[in-house]
């Protein structure tokens, strides 16, 4: 059984024993089972084992998140990268978000790094109620702009340094919103499951597909973690110059 803490809730991947039995753990009022994640608003499929409250307050490196863990998801395998990333940016960046959910990657930017502005965008509008909670939350209201709609439309309206991309899906799609979004040149960070097989020669090939024309350079690559079996979610970082 895999699981994981988050705030008072111990998420679960499968059916348990006794699943009441967690709740004498410390810390611990509500056990979750979680199926798939589905579509492009990333809503969980869950199932309450055991307690009856599903909203918490998770504490990950010195950031707080609220959050409701039956109706948006959790990027539990995410921890080191959201910290990653927050360490690259240099002061005065101007920072897109163009996947923002709750603020996974946004809080953590705002809190350990000295960008000058953070563009939040979320399609879930639940997310996006919880991404506003979690920015009054960390006290970070000055450098984060929270926008509710869809970034593939909304990216290109701004003018940026980085554009993070932590999602999983068609993820490609929105490739070319995300260069768009670039002022003359900037940094990129895109998110795909792909085979372990093509694991990095795929994405990048997309990459530079979309920033046809361009100047293209590969600045780190890395493999977040298994997705499925032969199937890995990896991060390429990429600096394109127009």
């Amino acid at each position: 059984m895999k699981w994981k803490k988050i705030g008072q809730v111990l998420l679960v991947d499968r059916d348990i024993e006794d699943p009441q039995k967690f709740l004498e753990m410390k810390g611990i009022e509500t056990v979750v089972k979680l199926g798939n994640i589905g579509g492009n608003k990333r809503e969980p499929e869950v199932e309450i084992l055991a307690g009856y409250n599903t909203e918490t307050i998770h504490r990950e490196n010195g950031c707080l998140f609220k959050l409701d863990v039956a109706r948006v998801m959790w990027s539990k395998g995410n921890t080191t990268e959201r910290m990653r990333i927050a360490k690259l940016i240099r002061e005065g960046e101007r920072v897109l978000d163009m996947f923002a959910g709750i603020g996974y990657f946004t809080i953590p930017v705002a809190l350990h790094s000295e960008a000058e502005i953070i563009h939040s965008i979320e399609i879930n509008p639940v997310s996006h109620d919880y991404l506003k909670e979690n920015i009054i939350l960390n006290k970070v209201n000055n450098i984060v702009n929270p926008i509710l709609g869809d970034s593939m439309a909304i990216a290109p309206e701004f003018s940026v340094d980085r554009v993070l991309m932590g999602y999983i899906g068609n993820t490609q799609d929105y490739l070319k919103s995300a260069i768009d979004a670039l002022d003359g040149s900037g940094i990129i960070h895109y998110h795909e499951s792909v085979y372990e097989k093509i694991k990095f020669t795929r994405p990048e090939e997309r990459i530079k597909k979309a920033a046809e024309g361009m100047d293209v350079k590969i600045l780190n690559e890395r493999v977040i973690k298994k997705y499925s079996p032969g199937v890995v979610h990896v991060v390429i970082d990429a600096e394109i110059r127009k």
